[in-house]
């Protein structure tokens, strides 16, 4: 079975790397809630500096009237050998002070960094650690004193703040009260004892502390108060006697002290048969001891927790993406996979497992037939213009049999509008194809890592929609002038073999009623049949160009180009391509941080409780 020291020494160990790590707080319970302290309460002037003072054997803790203790401290002692002692905050981690009169100042000059040479009091703990051959491993934390009414200088507030502040610590399940009260009051007022009895009903989780038992009038004594019968709690109350004001101006040292406080019980009518369980060395030892009972029931649940957060972290590590490997290969293999996840991204997003590709068919189903409808086709095959292209087309002999120059020029002129909506058509792909690389790199987790990479990677898909975006282009510009360069001459030999619609209407010799309007309205229709015909033709050729050319191209060979530029980058070069986020490397190696704090935690916790 491990030794009480070393358990308790695991857990104060545990509780500062918690606290360097920032662990102590947040969303859930914490590592550091989970673990047992102790919290000192009790009101203004009950005596708490010097009864932690005689635990620790220092006298290390400012002074003065009211409000002395502005800020929670965090005070972890650590049992060591020899004769050395020193203490470390964590606010100055690379200093060590072996001069507690530089402590007490220190504590002062960091609580008013915070508050301000004010009475103002902030809830930004203190966090001090002391090594010392004659402490027990315990920590404790000491609180400002509660107070009935706000003095000159502070707030209204201050009465309900403290009290809040309070709560806050002595409220987690997890938390030892050690309340505070002065022989030379009522018990029935101390605020200590109210507070507690609030938080802790069953007082399963308080100990109580009597102090200034010497100073007590005469004639009177605490025995009432001490045996349990004024007061009974499930733990003993423990008496202590501090040091007089008069020894503090004599600088009288803590360890003459104890022996003082020693031979007081042990010389007292009063107390004499008490004297073994008096003072404030039986008090650290009653606590420690209490506090290694605390741990080992919690044992299985603070390894719960550790389990807990374990995978967690884990997760969230897996999420953030994992460290990559230095060498060349690695960081190869790391780039080509997070290129492959993107490309997987992008493919569903134009195969329609994410939303984005079907706006695609939203430009051939709407956007292309809207705008060939709106081509100004019937201005140009109205009968003036008509007559107009006939005219010029015959130069100066007039045609004999049909105009066929004429017939060729308005065709010719009409399928010249359709290049307009062909290149919409294309340029319309090409934006939603943007759009969705930029939504995939945005999507791909593993990217969020390197903003280097993620610009090289859209820079070469945007480069390779501009290369299919070109070719789409020449391909559709094509269909058209393969519209205009070859007639399909079926269709006019059809229009010949159907009867003239009113042939009798106007009868004229051979050529008198060429240029009639009948004539030229005819030409008119015949020519717009066939370009409807050819329009129905290109809004199926079209998008079946787009597709091929740019959809198509996409979904093969988007990063085929930078596949082969990047296989032939070198090792330094491939490093600056993954250069993270210098906010993400700082997160992953907080985790990192807690993750190897947790998982070391629970070997040493296996380690020690269970020998």
């Amino acid at each position: 079975m491990a030794t009480m020291e070393s358990l308790i020494g695991l857990v104060n160990k545990i509780q500062r790397a918690c606290t360097v790590l920032g662990d102590h707080g947040g969303e859930g319970l914490s590592l550091w809630e989970a673990l047992p302290t102790v919290a000192v309460v009790g009101g203004q002037s009950s005596g708490k500096s010097s009864v932690l003072e005689s635990v620790v054997g220092r006298d290390f803790l400012p002074r003065g009237s009211g409000i002395v203790t502005r800020r929670p401290l965090v005070l972890q002692l650590h049992k060591i050998d020899g004769q050395s002692e020193y203490a470390e905050f964590l606010h100055a981690p690379k200093k060590r002070f072996t001069d507690f009169e530089a402590v007490r100042k220190e504590i002062a000059d960091e609580t008013d960094r915070i508050t301000g040479k004010t009475k103002a009091i902030s809830n930004v703990p203190i966090h001090l650690s002391i090594y010392s051959p004659n402490v027990v491993n315990l920590t404790l934390i000491d609180l400002p004193g509660l107070t009935k009414v706000a003095v000159e200088g502070q707030q209204e507030s201050i009465v309900e703040d403290i009290e809040m502040m309070v709560r806050s610590y002595v409220d987690k399940p997890s938390c030892i009260i050690l309340a505070i009260s002065p022989a030379n009051q009522d018990i029935a007022t101390s605020d200590a004892i109210k507070l507690a009895r609030e938080v802790d009903p069953t007082g399963e989780r308080t100990f109580a502390v009597l102090t200034k038992l010497d100073i007590m009038d005469k004639g009177t004594n605490a025995l009432d108060v001490l045996e349990g019968r004024a007061y009974k709690l499930q733990h003993p109350w423990v008496g202590i006697v501090n040091r007089s004001q008069a020894d503090i101006n004599k600088q009288v040292n803590m360890i003459a002290a104890r022996q003082k406080e020693r031979e007081y019980f042990e010389s007292s009518p009063e107390y004499g048969h008490l004297a073994h369980k008096m003072g404030s060395e039986y008090l650290a030892k009653l606590l420690s001891q209490h506090l290694e009972v605390v741990i080992r029931q919690r044992i299985p649940s603070i390894i719960a927790l550790i389990n807990k957060t374990i995978d967690e972290l884990n997760a969230e590590l897996d999420r953030i993406g994992r460290p990559i490997g230095v060498d060349g290969g690695a960081q190869l293999y790391t780039i080509l996979e997070m290129c492959r996840s993107f490309d997987r991204i992008f493919r569903e997003h134009l195969d329609g497992g994410r939303q984005g590709g079907s706006r695609i068919y939203g430009v051939f189903d709407h956007q292309l037939p809207a705008a060939l409808k709106k081509l100004p086709l019937d201005r140009h095959l109205s009968q003036n213009n008509v007559r107009k292209v006939i005219s010029e087309a015959d130069g100066y002999q007039p045609h004999l049999i049909a105009p066929e120059q004429g017939y060729r020029r308005l065709i010719d002129g009409s399928l010249g509008y359709f290049k307009g909506p062909a290149e919409a058509s294309v340029d319309a792909v090409h934006f939603i194809l943007k759009e969705l690389v930029r939504k995939s790199i945005a999507e791909t987790e593993e990217l969020k890592r390197f903003p280097s990479l993620q610009s090289d990677i859209a820079a070469a898909a945007n480069d390779a929609l501009e290369r299919f975006r070109d070719e789409s282009r020449k391909t559709v510009l094509r269909l058209v002038e393969m519209e205009s360069s070859y007639l399909t001459v079926e269709f006019f030999r059809k229009l010949q073999m159907e009867p003239e619609k009113n042939a009798n209407a106007n009868p004229a010799g051979p050529n008198t009623d060429r240029y009639t309007d009948n004539h030229l309205r005819k030409i008119g229709s015949n020519v717009t049949a066939y370009i409807n015909m050819v329009c129905d033709s290109l809004k199926n050729t079209i998008p079946k160009a787009v597709v091929y050319c740019q959809v198509l191209e996409a979904k093969r060979a988007l990063l085929n180009r930078f596949y082969a530029q990047v296989g032939r980058k070198e090792k330094e070069q491939l490093g600056k391509m993954l250069d993270e986020d210098p906010s993400l490397m700082a997160k992953r190696e907080a985790i990192a941080k807690r993750l190897d704090l947790y998982k070391s935690a629970r070997d040493e916790i296996d380690s020690v409780a269970w020998k």
